[in-house]
């Protein structure tokens, strides 16, 4: 699974990181989520590969997005 995560810098701004790669920065949160669940659905579409949109919570990372290969389960959809 290829993961898409958002990260806050110290600023205040959000990241979107593509496995070990900043692929944006400096976006607002609203944009960031939108930015990272589009990239995740674009290279899902794309490759066939599952991928999935992942923030960091209070106490554990929340899943935004999951985009599963066909006949795969989903855990989660969120469009």
């Amino acid at each position: 699974m290829v993961i898409y995560s958002l990260s806050q810098s110290s600023s205040g701004d959000w990241n979107i990181r593509r496995e070990s790669a900043t692929l944006f920065s400096q976006l607002r949160l609203g944009p960031a989520i939108q930015l990272a669940r589009e990239a995740a659905r674009d290279e899902h579409n794309r490759s066939g590969r599952s991928t999935c949109v992942e923030m960091p919570g209070p106490s554990s990372t929340i899943r935004l997005a999951q985009y599963a290969r066909p006949g795969l389960p989903i855990e989660t959809a969120v469009a």
